[in-house]
């Protein structure tokens, strides 16, 4: 009798430990099905606008290339008049500021601004599956809750409260956190159609420090690109800062 009741404990802690297994692989999962609506590609050029509002007015618009790889790897390419020649390489953790009358790639943070409430990380950095690892917090019929903690010590923010749809994993918004725990802005994303699929359009920032400023991110194009290997070296993009990208 004694062995029976062991075999059946030991059995009951085998079906609990699948489960949790499956749960965590189902909110991977989530995460993945979330970043493949914001870009959907391995390695991708992007085209982005961003525009800062400030108390419901139109303040100014800036325009990137952004291009994008595998292993947290990405270049910004400046395309705006008042910002011509400037690029940002991010390989990991590590980030450049390019300027043209700069001798050397200047070293900035991932929470450096770009315009408005854009950050380097908010343009440069389209994945939450490679940056965070996520937990389930709440469930209903129409959203689940996922806490994404960063992984990395070049995430954009500390943490990362996402709402996804229930029934698609399409992102609806995310409170975006400082490692202070400080909430700093609050992502709505916009729901379109690209080549005939559901994308993220665009995604609205909101200042949750100074309410009155709004930054909205517009992905005008996104297509399957895959940028010549000697573009994510520093060195040569110092010596071909005029390269046309």
């Amino acid at each position: 009798m004694c062995n029976a009741i062991k075999t059946m404990a030991t059995l009951l802690l085998a079906v609990i430990s699948s489960s949790a297994a499956a749960s965590v692989s189902d909110v991977r999962q989530m995460v993945k099905n979330a970043d493949d609506y914001r870009q959907g590609y391995l390695s991708a050029k992007v085209v982005s606008q961003v525009s800062l509002f400030e108390n419901g007015e139109l303040d100014k618009t800036r325009q990137y290339h952004v291009y994008t790889r595998p292993n947290r790897e990405s270049l910004v390419v400046f395309k705006s008049q008042v910002e011509a020649g400037q690029k940002m390489l991010m390989l990991g953790d590590n980030y450049w500021l390019l300027m043209p009358k700069s001798r050397r790639p200047i070293r900035i943070t991932p929470m450096q601004k770009l315009l408005g409430e854009a950050s380097v990380g908010d343009i440069s950095t389209l994945t939450w599956s490679e940056d965070y690892q996520a937990t389930l917090i709440e469930q209903s019929v129409e959203t689940n809750q996922l806490r994404l903690k960063s992984a990395t010590k070049g995430a954009s923010y500390e943490r990362i409260d996402l709402w996804l749809d229930a029934e698609t994993d399409f992102p609806l918004k995310a409170d975006l956190y400082l490692r202070s725990g400080k909430l700093a802005k609050q992502a709505i994303f916009e729901q379109g159609q690209r080549d005939g699929r559901t994308r993220v359009v665009a995604m609205t920032l909101l200042d949750k420090i100074q309410p009155a400023k709004k930054t909205v991110i517009a992905y005008q194009q996104i297509t399957s690109y895959e940028l010549e290997e000697k573009y994510y070296n520093p060195a040569y993009l110092m010596r071909n800062l005029d390269s046309e990208l």
